[in-house]
């Protein structure tokens, strides 16, 4: 699939850029309001023409993935999600169809909840022979005893939380493959993106960087 990708970072961090920053000020990003910090990722086939779909079905419910499983979710700002997506889409011209109605695009939201848990070694130095007084490299009090250690661990954890909403052509499906081609796909990511009161500015955001995504009206 010919893709386009395309980033908007709400941030205005420019100001100490090239102008010397001072090592004592504090940083920028550190002081990022969530509305700031929101990223807002889209893709799509630019072999498709938008315009030739008319027709949308969008689900009543989210699918959650968390650490790779899955499972529907209907649970607290999900709904409104859903409501103002479908505005959205029917504010360019797709009208939203149910699903036995064979609809040209499928919706799909999809709330990514994972977490990873991962390790690093940290090997003992030689340098604290010196330190405790052993003669350095030279062995363990001047006995000739090579250093031998056990490797250490640390270990950290990752969490990574999203919003993705995906277009798949229902009309073309791939029939070889028996597959079903995303033809447009965003992601949401930032602080306060599953807030309420957040809602209408974020998929506001990203319909507005795909201007592309609409029928002749």
């Amino acid at each position: 699939m010919k893709a386009v990708f395309r980033i908007l970072l709400w941030a205005s961090i420019s100001g100490g850029i090239g102008g010397g920053i001072s090592s004592c000020r504090p940083d920028p990003i550190d002081n990022l309001t969530p509305e700031e910090s929101q990223v807002f990722i889209t893709n799509h086939d630019r072999s498709v023409n938008f315009a030739n779909y008319r027709t949308f079905s969008l689900p009543d419910s989210v699918v959650e993935v968390v650490n790779d499983q899955q499972r529907v979710s209907m649970a607290g700002m999900e709904p409104q999600f859903l409501d103002r997506l479908a505005q959205e889409l029917t504010s360019r011209g797709y009208q939203r169809v149910s699903r036995n109605a064979n609809p040209d695009l499928g919706v799909a939201v999809l709330r990514i909840n994972n977490s990873y848990l991962g390790v690093t070694s940290m090997p003992y130095s030689p340098y604290y022979l010196d330190y405790w007084g052993y003669g350095g490299l030279g062995g363990l009090g001047g006995y000739g005893y090579g250093y031998g250690y056990p490797s250490y661990y640390s270990f950290y954890e990752v969490s990574d939380t999203y919003w993705m909403i995906q277009l798949v052509d229902l009309r073309n499906p791939n029939r070889t493959d028996q597959k079903l081609n995303v033809i447009w796909q965003a992601q949401i990511r930032g602080s306060g993106i599953f807030d309420e009161t957040s809602v209408n500015s974020i998929l506001s955001n990203v319909f507005q960087q795909s201007a592309y995504l609409r029928t002749n009206q």
